[in-house]
């Protein structure tokens, strides 16, 4: 049996009154695409939040690769191998995609960004930064501005951004947000092409993508997992499709 890279035991958060996590757990596996689905509101980003350390839970319990971690703040679990991208890009603009993905590795190693502009030239900065615009497509776009690239491919940078980091796990809130049907296409085959070699853990609302990439599905409805299974296990499910797939092939 396979060890699971990322565990979550009895999770829960409540915000005042709201339950936003309700007793979860769930485990990915190592080299596998686990998608949290379910509809607005039923706790898919406060989950992410926890894992990364954003948000802290009220109970339960995080381990990530046989340590836990549910008290480690964000920096750790970043030096641990987990990154996050999210609902909104957060790059900067002004900045090339080169840049920007060098930057996002020495913010990892620690470094202050007051010394960003000599260390854009370094080639330990560099070097990564040009392999992790490869892996999602973007080598020919490196030296153009950020603000100047399309809304699919700032969300390609994005995922650039946090593969330089090296992560063994990939927290996706909603790569696909936003995006038209050609640039869901592209990620699709991008986060593909990333399977095996990274496990991740997505969160998304297009239903085509996540069954095309998911080797593992949870479903979330109010902060608990009402199912858990295989793609075509979760598709046939008639308390998923009643609660959020309705009636659609």
């Amino acid at each position: 049996m396979v060890e699971s890279l990322l565990n979550i035991e009895n999770l829960r958060k409540s915000f005042g009154g709201v339950l936003a996590t309700d007793n979860l757990s769930l485990s990915v596996e190592p080299g596998k695409i686990h998608a949290v689905i379910g509809p607005n509101g039923a706790g898919k980003t406060t989950m992410i939040s926890q894992v990364s350390g954003a948000l802290r839970p009220d109970s339960g319990r995080i381990s990530f690769n046989g340590e836990d971690i549910t008290r480690s703040s964000p920096p750790n679990r970043s030096l641990r191998g987990i990154a996050r991208t999210f609902q909104i890009t957060s790059i900067f603009n002004e900045f090339t995609a080169l840049e920007n993905v060098a930057l996002a590795a020495q913010a990892h190693d620690g470094h202050s960004f007051r010394f960003w502009q000599p260390a854009k030239k370094e080639a330990r900065l560099t070097q990564p930064a040009k392999e992790a615009l490869e892996l999602v497509g973007l080598e020919n776009r490196a030296q153009v501005l950020a603000c100047n690239l399309s809304h699919g491919e700032n969300r390609q940078l994005e995922i650039a951004m946090a593969l330089v980091t090296q992560p063994k796990l990939l927290l996706l809130d909603e790569p696909m947000a936003g995006m038209g049907a050609d640039e869901s296409k592209k990620m699709v085959e991008i986060l593909n092409g990333l399977k095996g070699e990274h496990t991740i853990l997505l969160i998304e609302h297009d239903m085509d993508a996540v069954f095309a990439l998911a080797d593992q599905i949870t479903v979330l409805v109010y902060g608990s997992a009402i199912a858990s299974g295989l793609p075509e296990d979760i598709r046939l499910n008639p308390e998923v499709r009643a609660a959020y797939l309705g009636d659609e092939e």
